[in-house]
């Protein structure tokens, strides 16, 4: 009897275990925003057992769902708020989320997730390259935990423009609407690069006294995402300009005028390097995230470097405008051609991830997504951690208190509950005794660490915690 009793015991717990691995679970936020008329693209990310048939109850006329692939397409013309419920199905169970869907003036209502080709491929991009990424981005899962944007950096434009002025791709992107277009039958959407100056960083053509034409070449191309890098604008502004508000503001302004009216929802990225405060004018340009610091690398001194200096930024984080310390350095990165594994190492890499998370910084990959390894597949399919970034209430993580290079963040989120890191800067591991009454005046009855997906025990509450070297403990307090 004991045996038999200790037979259907083990099973009930593989048969538990088994329908939690299979069954669907909806990931992602739980908001999206378009522009009235304008198309409308959203890939349900979705983790299970295939095949998963998609269902959406009060979905808003001119939308439809693909119930195969769960991709929804169309356009909506009224402005407005549309709840809707998600339902992905599978022959082991269901999930469902409850979605909203907002129509007006703002849009990127969570910082945005995708790829971006520059610290990997650099100037010697590809069309090849860009469908390769696409392709990966699919075929490894990634595009399941809601990373969507592929975007083209420096180095795909043609030498000069035509003769009514028009921007052209040179001979490495031989068709760009055919480019796009691939990018969008497979649910992801499609980014690009371009300056306000005569030239790009790389020396290639921006935007200067064409920014009106090059939107409505974007516009043809079906264009997702701009970022917009100053770079030459001091040829024809002055080099001190970018430290001068209102002249750094005025391409920013100038552009976002035409990004505003333009008859795609483009997503607007301003790289300005944290100069000429634009954390006070970012938004009112119609930025839907703005640099906070110089160009990152894959090493201890930069990563940190950021992290110090970051919670000045955080009151200029809001819905749908975000603060941006630069892209993702996880994985196999290169800058042109030195390709090469991440030089952090783990504790660093996991630490940089969950800060970006825990910053609401757009989410942007730089690595070969060709080559992506076991260990920066476990960091960016965590769903947890990617939560804390992709959270409705769009407020960047707080500074909250400071102990001989302990760092400890606070994250409000919207369901009540917060995040917080604790971050150990020192060379060596570290025990620290987390009172939490030093930063909330709530009485929060557990704490789940986001890594491990583990209860932390709450005493009296306070946690006895060790942090890595150069690591982070990553809790949601609810």
């Amino acid at each position: 009897m004991k045996a038999v009793t200790f037979f259907l015991f083990i099973n009930i717990i593989f048969i538990c275990f088994i329908k939690a691995e299979v069954s669907p679970k909806i990931h992602g936020a739980d908001i999206y925003g378009a522009k009235p008329g304008t198309p409308f693209l959203y890939k349900i990310p979705t983790t299970g057992k295939t095949p998963i048939i998609y269902n959406i109850l009060n979905l808003p006329k001119g939308l439809k769902v693909d119930h195969n692939t769960g991709i929804i397409t169309g356009s909506i013309s009224d402005t407005g708020t549309y709840p809707t419920s998600i339902i992905a199905k599978n022959d082991i169970g269901a999930d469902t989320l409850n979605f909203e869907i907002i129509i007006g003036d703002k849009i990127s209502l969570t910082p945005a997730m995708g790829w971006n080709s520059w610290n990997v491929f650099g100037l010697r991009v590809t069309d090849k390259d860009i469908r390769d990424a696409a392709d990966r981005m699919v075929s490894s899962g990634l595009i399941n935990h809601g990373w969507s944007y592929i975007n083209i950096d420096d180095g795909w434009e043609s030498p000069k423009r035509n003769k009514d002025g028009e921007i052209s791709s040179n001979n490495k992107f031989p068709d760009m609407v055919a480019l796009s277009d691939y990018i969008h039958s497979k649910g992801l959407k499609f980014g690009i690069y371009s300056s306000p100056g005569p030239k790009t960083c790389g020396g290639y053509l921006g935007s200067y006294k064409h920014e009106e034409q090059d939107i409505k070449t974007y516009e043809k191309w079906g264009v997702d995402y701009l970022k917009y890098d100053w770079c030459s604008y001091t040829r024809v502004s002055g080099l001190v300009d970018i430290y001068i508000e209102k002249k750094a503001m005025k391409p920013y302004e100038y552009m976002g005028e035409f990004i505003r009216n333009s008859k795609r929802a483009i997503v607007y990225s301003i790289c300005q390097y944290g100069l000429g405060n634009v954390k006070k004018w970012g938004k009112l340009v119609g930025g839907n995230s703005w640099r906070t610091t110089g160009d990152i690398v894959d090493t201890w001194r930069s990563v940190s470097k950021i992290l110090r200096k970051q919670n000045k930024w955080a009151s200029s984080s809001s819905l749908g405008h975000y603060n941006d310390p630069d892209m993702l350095v996880l994985g196999q990165v290169g800058w042109n051609n030195d390709s090469r594994k991440c030089r952090l190492t783990e504790n660093e890499q996991r630490l940089h991830f969950s800060m970006w998370s825990m910053f609401n910084s757009p989410l942007l990959l730089g690595c070969d997504l060709t080559k992506i390894d076991s260990f920066t597949m476990s960091l960016l399919t965590n769903d947890n951690v990617i939560a804390l970034n992709q959270d409705r209430l769009g407020k960047q993580a707080e500074l909250v208190k400071k102990y001989k290079n302990i760092q400890i963040w606070k994250k409000e989120l919207a369901d009540g509950s917060i995040g917080i890191a604790i971050v150990n800067l020192n060379r060596h591991q570290k025990k620290y005794i987390f009172n939490m009454n030093t930063i909330t005046n709530k009485n929060y009855p557990t704490a789940t660490d986001l890594w491990t997906n583990k209860p932390i025990e709450i005493i009296n509450n306070h946690m006895d915690v060790t942090v890595p070297s150069h690591g982070v403990l990553l809790l949601k307090l609810k």
